[in-house]
């Protein structure tokens, strides 16, 4: 079943970190980037939106972030310098040799996807979802939340939303220690930098989620910026069907 756990594949990233990455389908290649707590398995496979897009003939390709998933989690600091999962993304882009192919992400992956666009990635068609303005332009706002949430682990009231995001790190086997620094790599975007982007942009997001800003103020910055709603907010969104449909629908069109 395509919703059951792919077996992951290895690289060694430009500084020796091994990096993991997983495949559905065979087509023109697409990279899809999970959020942060998360890995390829939960936010693309286990729900069926990787099989979607393969399903519109294509090779799905779902790095697990450093840190996260399958990939190593390295705790000192010289691991996670700034914009460190950028120049992952352009290493799994080398290992690959891709050179026609289409980018996207999710929450810290889409923020992922717009600082390799900021640093000379060239796809075809890009997707960001769970992902507002602020969640480019600001990103200590919304890594300061998690850090809270990390260095305070099991003080949270039942219910909450920090209890909920606790939850969410058990559920997906998530190293503290070593999330804690992924925060550390974090870099703003300017907002001129993103305007400038000029390929085809869906942005989708649930439509009740603005953990990283208002879904909509992104799209209608892009030059070519299409905005969808989905239902769900940032974390409930990820298991609808209709993430992937919409993903797959812009992508195969």
């Amino acid at each position: 079943m395509a919703n059951s756990p792919i077996e992951p594949r290895f690289l060694d990233s430009f500084d020796g970190t091994r990096l993991a990455y997983h495949e559905l389908g065979e087509g023109r290649p697409v990279v899809l980037i999970h959020g942060y707590f998360s890995n390829a398995q939960t936010n693309w496979i286990r729900y069926g939106h990787a099989e979607a897009v393969a399903a519109k003939g294509f090779r799905v390709i779902m790095p697990d972030l450093r840190g996260h998933g399958d990939s190593a989690r390295p705790h000192d600091d010289a691991s996670y310098p700034p914009d460190v999962l950028m120049r992952d993304g352009f290493a799994l882009i080398e290992h690959l040799g891709l050179t026609d192919y289409d980018l996207g992400g999710y929450s810290l992956g889409a923020r992922t996807t717009v600082r390799m666009l900021a640093n000379g990635a060239s796809p075809k068609r890009v997707v960001l979802s769970g992902m507002g303005l602020r969640g480019l332009t600001d990103t200590e706002g919304r890594g300061g939340y998690f850090r809270r949430i990390l260095t305070n682990l099991g003080t949270f009231e039942r219910g909450t939303l920090e209890w909920l995001t606790e939850a969410f790190l058990k559920t997906t086997s998530g190293d503290p220690e070593a999330l804690v620094r992924v925060l550390d790599t974090f870099v703003d975007t300017p907002r001129e930098t993103v305007a400038a982007i000029t390929q085809p942009v869906l942005v989708v997001s649930g439509e009740e989620d603005e953990d990283n800003g208002p879904a909509p103020e992104l799209a209608e910055l892009l030059p070519n910026g299409l905005y969808r709603a989905v239902p769900g907010g940032h974390m409930s969104a990820v298991v609808k069907p209709e993430l992937g449909r919409e993903i797959a629908d812009f992508l195969g069109n």
